[in-house]
């Protein structure tokens, strides 16, 4: 098998998705009634009532969703005090009637970017109010105006919905954000907050079933995960394939938020490769070694280790996994010889030192991915600043996610928007030019993906919502997914400069 069948193969795989974890399921369910002493029920078997399994039918979409007037969110917010200022009666008139009209409503995509989209289809800045509410509100806290933080807070709490459009979507997560903020705030003692707030749908409290589906699906309707992971797959076949032998042992170092979705398409591509596959795969688990960040902690119960075994028995392939608290050499029990890959995906923005114990590691190559933020956010202004850049990327996941699941509300759906939420507490989103710099500085050189893997991951978005894109040029080695035209995030390949 020459490279050229075997990118074809690979892009065959990574395009349809579906045909590999239907295999990985399949044998799982295979395994478990054979070894009656696992007790980890098979993928199979839980998520057989989702009609997404169905590859010939598409989602059955319920009638449109049109929210009501905001209920109680389950968002305790600081109560005001009788002699608050209060907001003008005219303004809170307006936004229930505008809460209430038609062109707020949800409806399954038509095609038309109007404000009935999300309101991430219209240019005009009253489309996108939510915004325009909370930042002068992180203001208002940051500089101590009690009155004007009181009259926001009275207006966002009156909007705030988890479900209806985004903007109701955002005020609700973004009024919960602020009001954590005014616990650590001045203005606490000013303003009369709850003892507790009701808990949010996310991994962590989501029943380990429910998780495994979802994630799942989260991969098959959104690129947001896919595409980085397409790509680093990609780049670890022709890495691979234009080496001169195959006894070389492959090792990977997951340091990223896939919880093992995007193994199964490396490890069947592994098994087409033209000289065979590595005699081992070595698959080292790190998530427990930085503190916990958006999509990275997953419900009690979940343990993917055992399925991929599994899978990789069927198909013949070696594999071993093992799970780290440190990355260093001693604890990993790097051999002579073998290929290190570390996937940092999406897992070290707020934990950069990092990336010294990696670079000690000397591996043969990272690929690193993450979001996409302002260039600036170093120096936006404190807490106000890093809201504004960490809610501009909240609207990005909320409006694509809106757009994946067709404007459906369901478990799934609210269990990602809850998780993707926690992006605004960040410290901030940093741009890829300064992940660049950052790179550069510990001795590592950035390279580019390659034609065959660009075109594949191009062909992969071709399966999603139309508004997606991505830019990937002869300049510029990193790739940049997009979302209507902004930002969401970078995946880059990079080697160590070795002396």
């Amino acid at each position: 098998m020459n490279f050229e069948e075997l990118e074809y193969n690979y892009s065959t795989a990574i395009n349809n998705p579906q045909n590999h974890f239907m295999e990985w399921l399949e044998q799982d369910s295979i395994s478990l009634e054979q070894d009656s002493i696992s007790i980890l029920p098979s993928y199979l078997d839980e998520i057989t009532n989702y009609d997404w399994w169905d590859h010939d039918e598409t989602f059955d979409l319920p009638p449109a969703i049109t929210p009501a007037t905001p209920s109680p969110t389950c968002i305790q917010t600081p109560t005001l005090s009788p002699s608050s200022p209060q907001p003008d009666p005219e303004f809170s008139k307006k936004r229930k009637l505008n809460t209430n009209s038609p062109d707020s409503s949800r409806k399954p995509s038509s095609g038309k970017k109007t404000s009935s989209k999300s309101g991430a289809g219209n240019p005009a800045k009253d489309a996108r109010w939510a915004e325009q509410l909370l930042n002068p509100c992180a203001m208002a806290i940051e500089t101590g105006n009690v009155s004007r933080a009181q009259h926001l807070i009275y207006v966002l709490q009156e909007l705030a919905s988890a479900s209806g459009d985004i903007n109701h979507r955002l005020s609700y997560h973004g009024l919960r954000t602020l009001t954590h903020h005014l616990y650590s705030n001045s203005v606490t003692s000013m303003v009369r907050l709850p003892p507790c707030e009701s808990p949010i749908h996310s991994y962590i409290n989501t029943e380990a079933k429910l998780f495994r589906s979802t994630v799942i699906k989260f991969h098959e309707i959104s690129p947001w995960f896919t595409l980085p992971n397409s790509l680093a797959n990609s780049t670890i076949i022709k890495s691979l394939t234009r080496e001169n032998s195959s006894s070389r042992v492959l090792h990977i170092v997951d340091l990223g938020v896939s919880h093992g979705v995007q193994w199964p398409t490396l490890l069947e591509a592994l098994t087409h490769l033209p000289k065979g596959a590595p005699p081992l795969v070595r698959l080292t688990i790190a998530n427990s070694v930085l503190p916990p960040v958006p999509f990275s902690v997953p419900p009690a119960g979940y343990n993917f280790p055992s399925h991929l075994l599994r899978y990789a028995k069927s198909i013949n392939l070696n594999l071993h996994i093992n799970q780290v608290d440190n990355l260093t050499v001693q604890d990993l029990t790097l051999t002579p010889g073998e290929k290190l890959v570390i996937c940092a995906q999406f897992r070290i923005s707020k934990y950069k030192d990092i990336l010294c114990s990696i670079r000690e590691l000397n591996p043969d190559m990272v690929i690193l991915s993450e979001l996409d933020g302002s260039e600036n956010s170093a120096s936006l202004g404190g807490f106000p600043g890093r809201f504004s850049v960490n809610l501009e990327m909240l609207w990005r996941f909320l409006d694509s996610t809106g757009a994946a699941f067709k404007g459906r509300e369901c478990a799934e759906r609210k269990m990602m928007e809850g998780e993707g939420a926690q992006i605004l507490d960040e410290s901030g989103i940093e741009g890829r030019e300064r992940w660049r710099e950052l790179m550069a500085g510990l001795g590592f050189r950035e390279e580019g993906f390659g034609d065959e893997s660009i075109e594949t991951a191009k062909a992969l978005l071709r399966k999603y919502d139309g508004n997606w894109e991505m830019k990937a040029d002869r300049t510029v080695a990193a790739v940049r997914l997009r979302w209507k035209g902004q930002p969401v995030s970078f995946c880059s390949l990079w080697k160590p400069i070795r002396g």
